[in-house]
């Protein structure tokens, strides 16, 4: 045993509670932004005194009956390894809120609190890092109002040496997120039936799906600083990074949420949020309530920086569609099409109709993908 050790404080390890209180208020300040996106409506925050430890909850009373309650947990995974190569965290809260809120309305719940665990390796000893988390709050307010929730609670920690490397700020991120839904608006599936139209929201980023493939591909082609190479006109970071879009609004808004008094817009029977798996696990998922099948031929070209990927690594079109969301961030069912349209076009997002329910079960996909002139259709 070393006698006289040199005297060693919490600070030493790379977790500083002072500069973490810093950060913690920055957070806390922004989820205060968030609370007018329910107000007057369920979900609205009641704040006995306004204290950034003190007590925060919703006022939940009187809901009509048949109002249920669920949730669901995500996290933006390795997508945080693509804001730390280009430096830049203010766009990675829309694809934390999109992985948890596009989840929730694919069953017909409507988002509404939202809570999340921020961990990080470390903050430094002063304050240098703080506009990363800055950044970060920045991106969660927007997201938040995009998707209409509201941040209720969080929670950050320094890890240090536990997340790796120290010399840059890296993270992981994930979400709660609790819904409500009217039993009678619950989109299970079983109402799905042959020669409804399956309707497609467009993605042109690569959402929260795959990174690590392509990571792996980019890496092996450019090299370890690859993000700096260009790609179409600007870095191959900016196209990697680009953010997800939020598609719950809009869902939302078809399906009416859990407030009967608000009017459906369009019926939906079903709906799958193509993230892990892509179209044939996800669609797979929706349609085995039905035990029915569906054709997609006419669906949404990939974005270029997937086809370019699929070029480089030579990822089959098969595996590509089992891995990313090759163009598709949503697939709604509906037997009323121009209407889900129409909605989503007024919400910004463009949506066509890209197949049809079979009665025959599987899936059968038009190739949209790399190498589409060896196989026109791909069967799952």
């Amino acid at each position: 045993m070393k006698s006289n050790p040199k005297a060693l404080t919490y600070s030493s390890t790379g977790v500083d509670v002072d500069v973490e209180a810093k950060a913690a208020r920055i957070l806390y300040e922004a989820s205060k932004q968030t609370w007018q996106n329910r107000a007057e409506t369920l979900g609205e925050v009641i704040v006995p005194f306004d204290d950034f430890a003190g007590l925060r909850f919703v006022r939940v009373d009187n809901l009509p009956k048949g109002t249920v309650m669920y949730g669901g947990s995500d996290g933006v995974a390795t997508k945080a390894e693509l804001a730390e190569r280009a430096d830049r965290f203010d766009t990675l809260a829309y694809d934390l809120i999109a992985m948890v809120c596009d989840d929730a309305v694919i069953r017909g719940g409507e988002p509404v609190l939202l809570k999340s665990v921020l961990d990080m390796n470390t903050l430094g000893p002063d304050d240098s890092r703080l506009h990363y988390i800055e950044e970060l709050s920045r991106g969660y307010v927007a997201a938040a109002k995009e998707a209409g929730v509201v941040i209720i609670n969080g929670e950050l920690a320094q890890l240090n040496n536990r997340m790796g490397r120290m010399d840059r700020f890296s993270i992981e991120w994930s979400a709660d997120v609790t819904w409500f839904a009217h039993e009678s608006r619950l989109i299970t599936g079983k109402d799905v039936r042959p020669d409804q139209a399956i309707i497609g929201l467009e993605e042109t980023g690569l959402r929260c799906n795959g990174i690590s493939l392509i990571r792996r591909i980019l890496e092996n082609e450019y090299g370890e600083n690859w993000q700096t190479t260009d790609f179409n006109g600007k870095k191959l970071i900016d196209a990697a990074l680009q953010p997800s879009q939020i598609y719950s609004a809009t869902i939302v808004d078809m399906f009416g949420g859990w407030d009967l008094k608000r009017r459906a817009r369009a019926a939906l029977t079903g709906a799958a949020h193509i993230s892990g798996g892509g179209i044939p696990e996800k669609l797979g998922r929706l349609l085995r309530a039905s035990s029915l099948g569906a054709e997609l031929d006419d669906p949404f070209t990939p974005c270029p920086l997937m086809l370019h990927c699929q070029e480089l690594g030579n990822v089959a079109d098969r595996e590509a569609y089992r891995t990313w969301n090759m163009g598709q961030g949503m697939l709604l069912i509906s037997d009323q099409p121009n209407e889900v349209i129409t909605v989503a076009k007024n919400h910004g997002i463009n949506a066509k109709i890209v197949g049809h329910i079979t009665k025959k079960p599987g899936i059968r996909i038009l190739n949209q993908g790399k190498f589409k002139k060896k196989e026109k259709w791909l069967d799952f």
